[in-house]
């Protein structure tokens, strides 16, 4: 089944961000995101999911186990298992990205406070 922004199922994270479940299974998950300027997520980890950040538009920046990345347009990265991580936007841009997570990060979400 066709699916896109205007059709998917759309939720707000954190202060200001935008996501839309383009898949949503047991198995996969891809979500398309979108960050506001001067925005991040919570520091987490998934137990069991592995993840993979690309970037569609703006530029971001992804800490994992401390190490800063940063990602432009049409470049992404790997998040294993049990690997602490945050995505952050740090410029005056907004950034779009998708996540795609195998399993699905569904109730594997362990977050930092």
């Amino acid at each position: 089944m066709k699916t896109s922004k205007a059709t998917a199922e759309h939720y707000i994270w954190g202060e200001a961000c935008d996501g839309w479940r383009l898949s949503d299974n047991a198995e996969l998950s891809v979500i398309q995101e979108r960050m506001p300027p001067h925005t991040s997520e919570k520091r987490h980890l998934h137990e069991t999911s592995q993840q993979f950040f690309y970037i569609l538009s703006g530029e971001a920046t992804m800490e994992r186990n401390g190490e800063l990345t940063i990602l432009k347009q049409q470049e992404g990265i790997e998040i294993l298992p049990d690997t602490p991580h945050t995505m952050i936007n740090r410029s005056d841009d907004t950034v779009e990205f998708l996540v795609i997570s195998s399993p699905s990060t569904k109730d594997d979400r362990i977050v930092f406070e």
